[in-house]
């Protein structure tokens, strides 16, 4: 049976707008299945491209220290940057929150390719929650069972600092609020935030007057649906400063 080359897999209202899971067949590559997230007229992510929701997790990974450590992931998507902590021999568990209902149903119900996979693994946790109000809530952390503190926490939410899903999430770019994020790492612990656009001075500078050390990190990869070269930003910074 022909599959169609692009067939929508899910429709949902929600509270950050319209959500699409699509999957797309190319032809070029082999029929190669694609999955992609919308939302609304802007293309989340696609299981195509990975690179960097893997580098998300595996550039702070390396940076902690001896033992094994608890992550915290805000934003699920696809699962790419879960799944590459859990790959990780350094991590003991990795927790997730997600806004979006719909995308847990999606994991939940093994409709996207790493669902299945992730929900059977014994050290993965997905919360329905919003990460952003966590972040800035220290009794959030009990009530969902979280560890108290965390070796790293990774952020794929907003396409960047500046480019943001809801205008609600400005607040958490700002100094305060990574400071409040900064309480919830445990010693020697580092921060990790995804960004589609290339590295952002200002948003650096906010870094710097709150975390140790702040370094960026551009990831070039090969965009194999648009047939060009891109890259994404991964900033990374360690530890509050004292």
């Amino acid at each position: 049976m022909h599959k169609p080359e692009l067939e929508e897999l899910a429709f949902h209202h929600t509270l950050l707008g319209e959500l699409i899971l699509r999957r797309r067949t190319v032809p070029s590559l082999d029929n190669a299945e694609v999955f992609e997230i919308k939302l609304d007229d802007a293309f989340l992510m696609s299981s195509l491209n990975t690179e960097t929701e893997v580098a998300l997790a595996k550039i702070p990974l390396k940076q902690l220290g001896e033992g094994t450590h608890d992550v915290l992931i805000g934003g699920l998507g696809l699962g790419y940057t879960a799944k590459a902590a859990l790959d990780c021999a350094n991590v003991r568990t990795v927790s997730v929150i997600e806004v979006l209902p719909q995308v847990i149903d999606w994991h939940r119900r093994g409709i996207v390719p790493l669902g299945r996979w992730l929900m059977a693994e014994a050290r993965f946790k997905v919360i329905h929650g919003d990460f952003f109000e966590w972040a800035l809530s220290h009794e959030a952390v009990t009530q969902e069972d979280l560890p108290q503190s965390f070796g790293a926490i990774l952020i794929d939410i907003d396409h960047s600092p500046e480019y943001l899903l809801h205008p609600a999430h400005r607040r958490f770019y700002e100094e305060e609020s990574l400071r409040r994020l900064a309480e919830h790492l445990a010693p020697g612990g580092v921060f990790g935030l995804w960004s589609a656009d290339p590295p952002q001075a200002s948003f650096v500078r906010k870094m710097e007057a709150v975390f140790d050390t702040v370094t960026t990190h551009e990831v070039e990869f090969f965009d194999l649906l648009r047939n060009e070269p891109d890259a994404n930003t991964i900033y990374l910074a360690h530890g509050p400063r004292k």
